[in-house]
């Protein structure tokens, strides 16, 4: 490091306990609730290995503001083993308002016994670690009508820090950039952040908690993202599954590193089928994408186009996988059962089997109308297809 500068590593929004209510399987769901966890060991591991001096979460280390115990204790036990100053402040879903776990007697003797590393900084004012002074802004309930960096707009706020290294850390959007989340998420529209309003050459970081993924939103802020996703990509502009070493020097313009740190990954597809083959394909991009991993991957599928017999079939059979080797398979399928004309006439014209034929060309006409009928006779076919096939 150059002489007068400091490193440290930003992160926010572990949201410890996290319910992951949307994933079917109990044992899928503790697996992601024990990553959110196990990240922190992870987080600890390269905050040492390039030397860093603290570790700063900028809000969220819960999902709540009131955790259940063993999450409290598993919690601290995690950062507790990172073996540097922890500093972290409340965000919208760990706000600090009355009766919120930063106040309950067990945290702070779990905290003491577990993780002495750690502080959790619940007033707006100056606080002094090693060569760096931060400026935290602390959320105290979960949805703030003001800017909680405001104070932050008065000079004096900055009297006595001297030549010292000078973070804010702050939860919440900045000028319309706000956090956005999917099927178990909700978006908040307050606690905005206006950086404008602030003095630039009086800080010289800061470091912004609420937006799951990394991104730089002015010359000296960033949002770090989650250091585990914790939902399906929403596009290009997310880069979720990061923590943040950043080098930062008094008046100088920062360095910052980006460190991967997920371990699950959260895949989305959307493909339209239209001929047999495209199943076959189909399955060669996902065992791509997965890379024979097993349990480690969630997956937004959404189909659409329209199969033959044989098609449907290995469809069906390709989906079964899914649903056992990822932790949660997400499907949209809207492809219809179009048979080619040889399946049809396969089926149809079975001179051998009359009953079987008479059949086939019933549903074969119900099929090809619309509405609920129609489906059954889809499905009615295809299974009279593969009961043909299996004798």
């Amino acid at each position: 490091m150059t002489l007068g500068t400091i490193r440290f590593v930003h992160t926010a929004d572990w949201q410890i306990g996290k319910s992951y209510a949307s994933v079917e399987e109990a044992h899928n769901r503790a697996l992601l609730q024990q990553e959110r966890v196990e990240v922190i060991r992870r987080i600890g591991a390269l905050a040492r290995q390039h030397e860093a001096s603290f570790v700063l979460v900028a809000g969220d280390l819960f999902d709540s503001p009131t955790p259940t115990k063993s999450v409290v204790s598993a919690a601290c036990a995690a950062i507790g083993s990172i073996e540097l100053p922890v500093l972290a402040i409340p965000g919208n879903h760990d706000h600090a308002g009355p009766g919120s776990v930063w106040e309950q007697e067990f945290f702070e003797r779990e905290r003491a016994s577990l993780a002495p590393n750690f502080r959790i900084l619940r007033t707006p004012e100056p606080v002094e670690v090693g060569d760096a002074v931060l400026f935290p802004c602390p959320l105290l309930r979960r949805s703030e009508s003001v800017d909680t960096t405001a104070w932050l707009r008065d000079g004096g706020a900055f009297e006595g820090a001297g030549n010292k290294v000078r973070i804010v850390l702050a939860h919440g959007s900045t000028q319309g950039f706000e956090s956005s989340g999917d099927d178990d998420e909700f978006s908040e529209t307050s606690n905005r952040i206006d950086l404008a309003r602030l003095d630039q050459a009086a800080f010289d970081y800061i470091a912004l908690g609420d937006w799951h993924g990394t991104k730089q939103v002015a010359a000296k802020a960033w949002y770090s993202g989650t250091p585990e996703i914790d939902r399906f990509p929403k596009g290009d502009l997310n880069d979720p599954g990061n923590v943040l070493l950043v080098t930062a020097g008094r008046e100088r313009p920062c360095v910052v590193e980006n460190l991967r740190t997920a371990r699950f990954g959260w895949h989305r597809l959307q493909r339209c089928l239209m001929e047999d083959e495209a199943v076959e394909r189909l399955r060669e991009e996902i065992d791509a994408l997965l890379e024979n991993r097993a349990q480690q991957d969630l997956l937004r599928l959404e189909l659409s186009g329209a199969l033959g017999f044989h098609a449907t079939t290995k469809l069906e059979d390709l989906l079964e996988s899914l649903h056992a080797r990822l932790l949660r398979l997400r499907l949209s399928n809207s492809t219809v059962l179009a048979p080619s004309e040889a399946e049809l006439q396969a089926l149809t014209g079975r001179v051998s089997d009359p009953l079987v034929a008479r059949v086939a060309q019933q549903l074969s006409t119900l099929a090809a109308g619309e509405g609920e009928s129609a489906r059954v006779a889809q499905v009615a076919l295809r299974e009279l297809h593969a009961a043909c096939r299996s004798r």
